[in-house]
């Protein structure tokens, strides 16, 4: 596998040090040699790691450091993760009508580059810009866009957030045991694929674990978690959530 390949595998598990060693000793080789993409990549993953950690400020420092590499390089193609993490950290530091804009020329970007997964993911995370700004129409139908390219194309690493966000959208519309429903087939589908949730992910799924355990009290959530782990992603939207 590539580096790109295993440090993100591993991050996607959790692996944190094994990212951090990874990528520190890949920015000495890309410097080294003069791989921009080695070291963009490296230091988009040490963005990830801190924002894990709840750094935001270094995380946003990291990923400006990438970005500048990627800059440099003259190969938009490069700018892309950097720009995510950018837009990723606005949103989780509350910036919402900012994170919106950066979701949207994120997302021109990728068009640009010809990258519908990643158009897709950065749609997903526009959602929940809007969700956020209490635009539960504009995001019910973003999140509904997005979900019906991941089971159209078969895109099974998204299916997990598929599930976040339906587990987001019923916590904002009021139905807590739905939203308990989706937890539990959110965190069946992460498991599944050996997966840890993307921090700003995680933390989503936080909030409404927090709601529904207010909502309906620990042992009703339990059983409503419990209940969704057994669910199948491709059908649990069915009724029209």
């Amino acid at each position: 596998m590539s580096f790109s390949d295993d440090v993100r595998s591993a991050f996607r598990r959790g692996e944190t040090d094994a990212v951090v060693q990874m990528s520190t000793a890949e920015i000495e080789r890309a410097r080294a040699v003069g791989d921009a993409a080695g070291e963009v990549e490296a230091r988009y993953s040490l963005a990830r790691v801190a924002i894990r950690a709840g750094d935001l400020t270094l995380g946003e420092a990291r990923a400006r450091e990438a970005l500048d590499v990627a800059v440099r390089s003259g190969d938009r193609a490069l700018e892309e993760r950097p720009r995510h993490v950018l837009a990723a950290v606005a949103r989780m530091a509350g910036d919402l009508t900012r994170a919106r804009g950066l979701y949207r020329e994120s997302i021109a970007l990728d068009e640009a580059l010809g990258r519908p997964e990643t158009v897709n993911s950065e749609t997903h995370n526009l959602a929940f810009c809007e969700l956020g700004l209490g635009n539960l129409a504009e995001a019910r139908r973003l999140f509904t866009l997005s979900r019906t390219r991941v089971f159209r194309h078969g895109w099974d690493e998204f299916v997990p957030y598929v599930c976040v966000a339906g587990a987001a959208l019923a916590s904002a519309e009021g139905d807590h045991p739905r939203a308990a429903l989706m937890v539990g087939l959110a965190d069946a589908a992460f498991a599944a694929l050996g997966q840890v949730p993307d921090p700003d992910d995680a933390a989503d799924l936080a909030a409404v674990r927090d709601a529904a355990i207010e909502a309906l009290g620990p042992a009703a959530y339990a059983a409503a978690q419990e209940r969704g782990g057994h669910l199948d992603p491709r059908t649990a939207f069915d009724d029209g959530h």
